[in-house]
């Protein structure tokens, strides 16, 4: 059973920093990406940032330059850098994983976390 745990959430005045982790625990045959989404209250779950085995990673307009997405492929993690932040970024955080996860899938599983609260005060 593939879990996603998100850590590093917490309240920080704007300007400030945060590193956010999830770390995946289980077994799949191959990962696609893993990835960031977040929701804040009231508004629809967005994209954040992606990364690709091969290291590649996109960023939403809104987060590019200020937030660096990294993995850690021998630990099964991947953080989020998150730099000067703004009250617009306070949602709260989740961690997925796109995986093919036996060799019958013609497609791949996306699992998600639970969520950690991020919350930037003007």
């Amino acid at each position: 059973q593939v879990q996603l745990e998100e850590s590093g959430g917490d309240l920080v005045q704007a300007g400030g920093s945060l590193a956010l982790s999830c770390a995946m625990s289980g077994s799949v045959i191959s990962i696609v990406s893993m990835g960031w989404y977040r929701q804040a209250p009231g508004k629809q779950r967005e994209f954040v940032a992606s990364i690709t085995t091969d290291g590649t990673t996109v960023y939403a307009d809104s987060v590019k330059g200020r937030f660096t997405m990294s993995r850690d492929n021998a630990l099964n993690m991947v953080y989020l850098q998150m730099n000067t932040l703004r009250p617009e970024d306070t949602a709260a955080y989740y961690c997925t994983l796109s995986a093919y996860i036996d060799y019958k899938s013609s497609r791949p599983t996306v699992y998600w976390g639970r969520g950690t609260q991020v919350t930037v005060s003007s």
